[in-house]
């Protein structure tokens, strides 16, 4: 079917709310390139968000799932276990930075996963209340909707959010929050909303995903650590769409040596197969009952045998070696852009999880959204997709596969760069 006839279709049947803006509808992928129903080539630098740091169906990972097809499909791992899903937990227990030993639970989704987590931090603590940070971004589940540090567009139109979620500052000093600010604002929280005999977890994304691409700096994040141990409060790192790959590190967390004691993933796990995790030091994720926890596809024997996979590409390709090479690349291309436009600023990266933000000056720093727009649209036309993000909806974000060929990223690179000369930029 076309574009146009499928477009007709997704009026008629598919929500509102859950119907993307875009016309074009995918057929087929490989690495940083798909195609639409209509034949159109597209370089991908957005990566389903962020799921696709190795690319769209990367040979190994296609492979093992075809062979676990031939196997097993479901059975559910609490009727019936089977070897994926204690592999992937052994795999996950040795390579995630928690404190001690790591205990796994497989779920299905990042929101899964952080509603799980809280789950996990409410029985371990005895306590209920969460702190999270503004410009977080969570999941659209209730609570994680309720953690998540903006609102539109995701608390829209569904009325009261659930309590004993609270919010603190997240340090961007580009937008006026310093470290010490934040650090203010987080135990002021503790003072007047959640005081520490109430909170059970504070939950930090280490480079914040929607919110813009802003990453904590290591003080900050070793002060969390110090103030979770002093209160009995767990700390839990988001890093749905900072980990696997994406900072240079496996997880982002590493490149400030600060061991959470709750860890959430999901996203570039399995390379497009749906999983996440919960990882998490032994007593913790052993302090509910029996059955406390799960899901009737919870770890799925395909998802499992993909990330699976996924560890051994990383392994047999040096996927962080590639992440650390194209995170150098973007950060001396988008210096350029700085210096060239006068309404790019702020570049930043940790590895290739790279931003800048489109500005009405350098001086005011004021944000200009519609240019971002501008900017994504007339990319779209060229054949590149590129996502803005952030608090401002100012931020273009990046986050093509690692294992992008170099001249599929000079092409989508020289897209960007025309795009911005020609909306004015």
């Amino acid at each position: 079917m076309s574009n146009k006839e499928l477009q007709a279709l997704k009026e008629r049947y598919v929500a509102a709310g859950a119907a993307s803006p875009n016309e074009q509808f995918a057929d087929h992928a490989t690495n940083a390139e798909l195609w639409d129903a209509d034949g159109k080539r597209m370089i991908d630098f957005a990566g389903g968000i962020g799921v696709l740091n190795i690319g769209h169906r990367h040979p190994k990972v296609v492979e093992a799932v075809k062979a676990q097809l031939d196997k097993l499909m479901h059975t559910c791992q609490t009727v019936m276990p089977y070897e994926g899903y204690v592999k992937l937990a052994e795999k996950l227990s040795g390579v995630v930075p928690v404190r001690g030993h790591a205990k796994v639970m497989l779920a299905n989704s990042g929101a899964e996963a952080l509603e799980n987590a809280m789950k996990i931090a409410r029985a371990a603590t005895g306590k209920t209340n969460v702190i999270c940070f503004d410009g977080g971004y969570h999941g659209r589940t209730f609570y994680t909707m309720a953690m998540n540090g903006k609102a539109a567009p995701y608390q829209t139109d569904f009325g009261p959010m659930p309590g004993t979620v609270y919010r603190a500052p997240y340090p961007v000093p580009y937008h006026g929050v310093s470290e010490d600010e934040a650090l203010r604002g987080l135990k002021m929280a503790m003072k007047a909303d959640s005081p520490a005999h109430n909170t059970a977890a504070i939950v930090i994304e280490p480079v914040l995903g929607e919110g813009g691409f802003y990453a904590a700096p290591t003080s900050f994040l070793k002060e969390i650590r110090k103030i979770c141990d002093e209160n009995d409060i767990l700390m839990i790192a988001d890093e749905v769409q900072s980990g696997f790959g994406r900072t240079g590190k496996m997880f982002a967390i590493e490149h400030s040596g600060v061991e959470p004691d709750l860890m959430t993933m999901a996203k570039s796990m399995a390379d497009g197969m749906p999983i996440s995790a919960i990882v998490g030091t032994d007593k913790y994720m052993d302090a509910s009952g029996p059955n406390s926890l799960g899901g009737t596809y919870t770890g799925s024997p395909t998802a499992c045998a993909a990330a699976l996979a996924v560890f051994d590409v990383f392994k047999e390709e040096d996927i962080l070696g590639k992440s650390q090479a194209l995170g150098e690349k973007l950060k001396q291309r988008f210096s350029q852009w700085q210096e060239q436009f006068a309404h790019v600023d702020n570049v930043r990266n940790l590895g290739p999880m790279a931003a800048f933000e489109l500005v009405e000056s350098k001086e005011s720093r004021a944000p200009k959204p519609e240019l971002a727009a501008a900017v994504t649209k007339k990319a779209k036309e060229k054949g590149l997709i590129l996502l803005s993000c952030g608090m401002y909806g100012n931020t273009l974000r990046f986050l093509m596969p690692v294992t992008i060929e170099d001249e599929v990223l000079e092409e989508g690179l020289a897209i960007v760069e025309e795009s911005l000369k020609e909306v004015g930029a």
